[in-house]
């Protein structure tokens, strides 16, 4: 009976609800970009060009014009994939004024967006990227929301480097959307997937951007709760360094079965006995909801072990079996030599 009430009310609640397109996202001072050539090349569109453009002009360019385009424009080198790894950091240290931080992403105009790196990148032959989900934004990005640090992505992104203790591993964390918000009158947003459907588009990016720089690493995508509808969205155009996706509290993936991700990648699902994920419904009904649980065994997804595991955060607490489980993933393509 919860169930029917539960599909009755979505359905009434989308009544009048049509979907809402995303725009590309800019990154900022996109305006103040010179749009004709440098150095003889054309300059790359920060909306439309493709990391493998990017890549190919800045390959192209001097380092002199390089160096002076990451000055001049840090909002645009700083969030704009396939431009080489230290020039990034280089833009986003000029934007954000955090010296020493590993910044891939650093945009604070809104709710903010930001990708940091743990490890060394540069060298990484193993990759991880967690991909959070509602209410993160850049304010709580290092603290976490409400202060509880188990919501932070940053510190998610260390638990995993810290338990690895590999030192060929970089862990990005990564809120390169606009997450959905859990109140006031943008709460329908969580439901939606319009949010999921651009962020997948802008993940898609990142990691083709980042395959690009690390082309022999093998890469893991993590998704935590919304963010794992993120990760569904980008599945199917996953490079194919991308060798795993593990959805952590999922609350569905817009899709009935593993198999219709139509990705390469190994599909992976955990949730805890008493996580709140566990009360949402398994539906989706005129765009809102999203579908069934990847935990489920009929969903197809291998199974991330989360015994002992708390609630909806507890995913990477140390020591736990789900972060164990993590590692282990990531480990599995370690090298036997």
């Amino acid at each position: 009976m919860t169930r029917l009430f539960a599909r009755i009310a979505l359905g009434l609640l989308a009544f009048g609800l049509w979907p809402t397109s995303t725009a590309p996202y800019e990154p900022p001072g996109t305006a103040a970009w010179p749009a004709n050539t440098v150095d003889g090349l054309a300059t790359p569109d920060p909306v439309t060009a493709s990391p493998a453009e990017v890549a190919a002009f800045f390959a192209a360019v001097s380092p002199e014009t390089a160096a002076g385009l990451a000055r001049e424009h840090p909002g645009v080198v700083g969030n704009l994939d396939g431009v080489p790894l230290a020039l990034r950091y280089e833009a986003n240290e000029r934007s954000a004024g955090l010296p020493g931080r590993q910044l891939l992403a650093y945009d604070p105009r809104g709710d903010g967006r930001i990708a940091e790196v743990v490890g060394d990148l540069a060298t990484a032959e193993r990759i991880a990227v967690i991909v959070p989900g509602v209410d993160t934004t850049l304010a709580n990005f290092h603290d976490g929301l409400g202060g509880k640090q188990q919501r932070s992505p940053l510190w998610q992104a260390r638990q995993v480097f810290e338990s690895a203790a590999d030192d060929e591993l970089a862990v990005i964390a990564w809120l390169g959307y606009d997450a959905p918000e859990n109140g006031g009158i943008d709460t329908i947003s969580a439901v939606r997937s319009d949010r999921a459907e651009s962020g997948g588009d802008s993940l898609t990016r990142f990691l083709d951007g980042l395959a690009i720089s690390r082309p022999q690493a093998t890469v893991t995508v993590i998704g935590h709760s919304y963010g794992s509808t993120v990760a569904a969205y980008a599945a199917p155009a996953f490079p194919t360094q991308v060798t795993d996706l593990v959805a952590l509290g999922s609350p569905g993936m817009d899709v009935d079965t593993a198999a219709d991700l139509d990705t390469g990648a190994r599909v992976w699902a955990g949730l805890a006995g008493d996580d709140p994920i566990t009360k949402v419904p398994d539906l989706r009904v005129l765009g809102l909801g999203h579908g069934e649980d990847p935990a489920d065994p009929e969903f197809g997804a291998l199974a991330l072990d989360t015994s002992g595991n708390a609630g909806h955060d507890g995913y990477f607490v140390p020591g736990t079996t789900a972060l164990r489980g993590i590692t282990t993933i990531i480990e599995s393509h370690r090298s036997a030599a």
